[in-house]
Order: structure tokens, then sequence, then C-alpha cells
């Protein structure tokens, strides 16, 4: 399906009707507002919901063993601000509550001029790890001499990314001690830094890998044990920030300069505390990952790496950060290294990756790394605000009350009729829920 924009992605306001009060319509209300607004041709409604399903004939040859797909719902986080230009932004999600604090945090910081995100390299790192190197440091400098060969051997392995201007950029070496504690031996590991340009990269990465270990082990005289690509991206750092005045921040009787502290505090706590750290740092994970999910991308890597991002220092900590700038406004900045693509794998088969990359406006992968960036940052601001005014629950549990009215067998308008009833009784809970619906039922 070809989806057409109009000039919502070049500074228009994405923020106006038809879109506007996107969250009280309905599914189809929502498409068709997608539709007059451009960001998808019109069609038929039921066409349209179709073309989300991925046919067996994909599926089954994209994992092994395959008896069915697994749906998770695709919601818009609006609002979004980023670089001066508007967004919507697909995410792909089964936890209450995330699309919906990701749109309020972007609102929130939309009024103060929005989000900016900078990347400035997105190289991948390849390790070809050796074993029984004898004299590292003198070999480590026998390996850099030789430089252009090895480059020239990753080149030859996979020409066509040479071709789209990418490669191997940069050849390190690092020379691991013996650890007696936890018995390991010495290693002697190479890396690799290659543009991979558009792709998220893992397969060019391990093919120059492996294409070098041959050569390495004559350079060195080692073994190698293997040729791999690292997912702990430090070459590829996303850096998304936004700076509010503290007027937009006041919530609940509270003045927005001590919202603003309380932000910076509740930033402070989790840099020192990893037991805050780790919720701390899930909150972000969780409009990260939606992206990522939603993107085609690998969630599983994108996560793993920026974990160990959180870990760098040698303790877990926050991954954002929070301070009051010279002149009193409250500054956010979040950093994660997010090696992300724009084809290749399941991006390019799967149809609900390919909607969310063209409603994006088919951005480059610079450009949606500094995205999913800004959502995770957004998630956390909106997080972080809750926390230290209303407290985390009060918008949890009217979604809560939603999904207990459906546990309990509610439908249609009976959803949201139960889970009004819901969140003015006690207790809330299923057993609640049930006797609520069943006198809805009995009275109507």
């Amino acid at each position: 399906m070809d989806y057409k924009f109009n000039n919502l992605h070049n500074g228009g306001n994405i923020m106006t009707s038809p879109l506007d009060k996107f969250y009280k319509k309905s599914i189809n209300e929502r498409i068709e507002s997608l539709m007059s607004a451009g960001f998808i041709e019109h069609e038929h409604i039921s066409n349209f919901k179709q073309s989300f399903s991925l046919p067996e004939g994909v599926s089954n040859h994209m994992v092994e063993n395959v008896v069915g797909t697994y749906q998770l719902p695709l919601g818009l986080g609006m609002n979004f601000l980023i670089n001066s230009k508007d967004y919507l932004v697909p995410m792909a999600t089964e936890e209450p509550s995330v699309i919906a604090a990701a749109s309020f945090g972007a609102k929130t910081v939309r009024a103060g001029g929005g989000f900016t995100t900078t990347q400035e390299k997105r190289w991948m790192i390849g390790q070809v790890i050796l074993k029984n190197v004898e004299d590292p440091e003198a070999m480590k400098e026998k390996v850099l001499a030789h430089y252009d060969d090895l480059v020239e051997r990753a080149h030859a392995a996979h020409p066509s990314i040479v071709k789209r201007g990418g490669g191997v950029k940069d050849i390190d070496v690092r020379i691991i001690e013996s650890n007696p504690e936890e018995h390991t031996p010495e290693f002697f590991v190479v890396h690799l830094y290659v543009d991979t340009k558009e792709a998220m990269g893992a397969n060019i990465v391990n093919t120059m890998a492996e294409a070098i270990k041959d050569a390495l082990e004559i350079i060195t005289g080692g073994t190698a044990l293997m040729g791999i690509l690292s997912n702990y991206a430090t070459e590829a750092l996303v850096t998304a920030s936004f700076r509010l005045d503290p007027s937009l921040l006041s919530r609940s009787g509270l003045e927005g300069t001590e919202v603003r502290d309380r932000i910076v505090e509740a930033s402070q706590i989790a840099s020192v505390d990893p037991y805050r750290a780790v919720t701390h740092n899930k909150g972000i994970m969780n409009g990260v990952e939606a992206a990522v999910l939603a993107t085609g991308n690998d969630t599983r890597a994108t996560s793993a790496g920026i974990h160990a991002y959180a870990s760098q220092s040698g303790q877990y900590r926050s991954l954002s950060k929070y301070y009051v700038d010279e002149h009193g406004y409250l500054v956010g900045t979040l950093t994660i290294p997010l090696a992300i693509g724009t084809v290749g794998g399941s991006i390019s088969i799967h149809p609900g990756a390919q909607f969310t990359q063209h409603i994006l406006g088919d951005p480059d992968a610079k450009t949606l790394a500094g995205i999913v960036c800004a959502v995770g940052l957004a998630q956390n601001f909106s997080a972080l605000r809750a926390l230290v005014t209303d407290g985390i629950q009060r918008g949890h549990m009217a979604l809560q009350a939603k999904s207990l009215a459906m546990t309990a067998g509610a439908v249609g308008v009976e959803i949201d009729v139960i889970s009004r009833k819901l969140r003015r009784s006690q207790p809330m809970n299923l057993t609640q829920a049930e006797a609520l619906l069943e006198e809805y039922r009995n009275q109507s």
C-alpha cells in the first residue's frame, strides 16, 4: 500500500482538526481522521485494517514452527514536535497508559518548543575475539599496522555497503586481562567500526567480522574464538532534550517551580539508587520499546545495549538527567545507544512496520533514532511529573478499570460504563466488575 502525505511533515501543525481530540474518537473515526489529514490514502476502513494482517506466507518464513500470529495494540503517540517537525509516533504495546503518558508529556514539551535530538554518528561494532595471543601490546601495534589490508578484506566480504557509502570507518584493539575471580583467561579483541547506512546492519557486520578472522590469526599468532556483532552500540549514541519554563509545570495546586525541583530530585535519586533506577529506566523503555517494536526493529538488541549503557559507571544508574539551567528552566536530557534501521529484516516484509515507517514520513535511520529517543524522554518526563504530584496510580487506575471491565466480559459501550462505575466503587477488583456488569445488564 502506498501512503500519501501532505505538507504535515514539513512544519505544518498536525495537532489541529481533524486530529483534534484524537483519543476521544472511535477506532474507525481515528482512521478516517488520518485519511482526512493526509497521512494515509482514502480507502474503505475494512481494507485499511486488513492491510495490517501478517500473511501466513510471510510469517511462516520469518520464524520457525509457526502456528499463528500474536497481535498487540498499535496506537499513535500524539503532540510530538521534534527538531521543529511534527510527528505522529506509532507505538506497539500491551501496557495501558504508556501511549497516553507519552502524548501528555509531548504536549507539555511542545508548548516549550519541542524536543531537540542529535546523533552525530551511527557506527555498528563488530568484534573478533582471539585467545592465546603472546605479547598482546606488540600484537596490537601489528594489527593496526595491517589496517588497510583488514579493511580491504572486510569490504570484499560485503562490497554493496561500500557502494552505498558505508563500510569500515575504524579499527581498534582491546586487551581484556585475565580475571582470577571469574576464572577467565586474557582475551584479545579487535573492533571493527562499520557504517551500515540505513540498515541495522547485523548481517553486514557479522559477515565482515568473520571475513577477517583468519587474517587476524596469522597476524597475531592467536586463535580466533568468534567474529560477531556487538549490540552495545556505543558508537551510535542518540540524545534527546527539552527545556521548559516552570510555568508550564504547575499541577495539583503546586507551583511550577516546586514541580520542577521535585522532578530534578526524582532524577537525582534514580542516579544514585539502582533500585529506583531500574524502575525509572523501565519507564523510559516503555516508550522506547513500543516505538522500536512498531517500526519493525529489534527490541531485544536495543534493550540489552541501553541497559548496559546505564551500567557504564560500574553501577546501574538513570539514563535521563534533569537539571535547572541559569534561567530557572527545567532541562531534560536522555542519551542512549540506539542502532536501529529503516530497511532490512522484518521492516521490509511486515505490513505493520511498513505502515509505521510511512506515517513517520519515511525517516532516515538517524532521524528515526531521534524520534524513538524523544518518545522515551517524553514517557519518562510524564511519569516523573505524575510521581511527584498526583502519584502514578491516578492515571493507571483509570486504565486498570477498563481492563477489569473487559476481563469481566464487558463489550462495546459497556466497557466505558462499567469502568466509570468501578472507579467510583470499592474495592476495584474483578468481582466488583462482574457484579456491576450483571447489574447493568439486568437494568438494560
